[in-house]
């Protein structure tokens, strides 16, 4: 299936807006675990777009950031991680390394600098181990800073971690004490 870079993109954004935040637009249903069904959602998308099971597979499996996930029957689709919708993606706690880095703008760092990261509308805030990475999201929201997580620490200290299906590092909170700023110049 050829589809543009542009049609992917904007597929991929229609999920990511579905899936995560607001289903009840299009009035999918998320199970608990936030799975939709796919034959659902290819319905209840038209007119606002047209989608297909051949797309939607598409974009799952071209997308870089792996947003999304099928189920083993291929019935069902969900985003890995990044709602604001209740649901339980069934994370399991686990041990992460020792530094993660998270992504932000400049105009954030006062509020940072005095309650640390929150998730804001989301569930979770995002890590990664990547520093590109990290780059590459600060730079949505204006110059880009990287923040340096010791990870290590507040996992010693009893903070809980888990690691999405996407390899995205996930916790509840990152209090200042436990970040460092960067300029990207200075890795």
């Amino acid at each position: 299936m050829r589809v543009s870079k542009s049609e992917l993109e904007r597929t991929s954004k229609f999920l990511s807006y579905v899936l995560r935040h607001c289903p009840e637009d299009i009035g999918v249903f998320l199970d608990p675990d936030g799975w939709a069904s796919i034959s659902e959602l290819i319905n209840k998308a038209k007119p606002q777009i047209v989608l297909s099971e051949a797309l939607i597979k598409k974009v799952v499996e071209t997308s870089g950031k792996q947003r999304f996930k099928i189920s083993d029957d291929e019935q069902k689709i969900r985003a890995n991680q990044g709602h604001s919708v209740e649901v339980d993606l069934k994370l399991i706690q686990s041990e992460p390394p020792p530094e993660l880095f998270h992504g932000t703008a400049t105009r954030f760092l006062n509020s940072i600098n005095q309650e640390g990261l929150k998730p804001g509308q989301r569930h979770h805030v995002h890590l990664s181990t990547d520093i590109d990475i990290a780059t590459s999201v600060g730079q949505r929201y204006g110059k880009p800073v990287i923040l340096k997580i010791d990870a290590e620490n507040m996992f010693k200290q009893g903070y809980s971690f888990y690691l999405s299906d996407n390899q995205v590092w996930l916790t509840d909170h990152v209090p200042p004490e436990f970040l460092w700023f960067y300029n990207r110049g200075d890795f």
